[in-house]
């Protein structure tokens, strides 16, 4: 499955636009070997191995980059793939329709209450934008339990537990009727 970024404004204010490699890589350094960015596993790369990963996730039809600007600002990092190809592959049986997806906000000194939450409704809904995406998968470590928080405010689902190479994982699913409840029960709370 192809996702064409669009690079649409949110209702919060984010845009989106492809990650280059090259000129990101210094940005992406900082954010991914950061102490909060533990789970992203990368806290001992070096900048060129950070140039060298995204450069291939560029360059791979299963796999995508892109990067969230509030403003001009980049503020957050995108990556979906196709599970059946990447990430996933063999670890679940794979629906048409279904995307991975990933995403990390950027280190501040200065958190703003509900930014992240921000952030990950509107990677979602940026997701959703493709009619063909009918599920959106994410496999977090079993230990991050903020990012469980955040995955359930916005409607994804925990299946199972599975081994993937690098680490324990919570196999969990969003469909876009779930997604569209959990908005609907955010904006009648608030």
């Amino acid at each position: 499955m192809s996702h064409t970024p669009s690079t649409g404004v949110t209702p919060d204010g984010f845009a989106f636009r492809p990650l280059h490699p090259l000129r990101d890589a210094a940005l992406l350094h900082r954010w991914v070997t950061h102490p909060k960015a533990a789970f992203w596993m990368m806290r001992d790369a070096r900048p060129q191995d950070v140039e060298h990963a995204y450069l291939e996730i560029t360059e791979d039809e299963h796999h995508h980059a892109l990067l969230g600007l509030l403003g001009d600002d980049p503020v957050f990092l995108v990556e979906h793939y196709d599970p059946a190809h990447r990430e996933l592959a063999g670890l679940y049986d794979p629906e048409p329709g279904d995307i991975g997806m990933h995403f990390l906000v950027a280190p501040t000194d200065t958190p703003v209450h509900g930014f992240t939450l921000a952030v990950i409704t509107a990677v979602v809904a940026h997701l959703f934008e493709d009619p063909a995406v009918r599920r959106i998968v994410v496999e977090p470590d079993v230990r991050n339990t903020a990012v469980h928080a955040l995955n359930a405010a916005v409607g994804f689902v925990p299946e199972r537990e599975i081994e993937k190479p690098e680490k324990r994982a919570l196999l969990s699913f969003c469909t876009r009727e779930a997604f569209e409840a959990a908005v609907a029960k955010a904006v009648a709370t608030a």
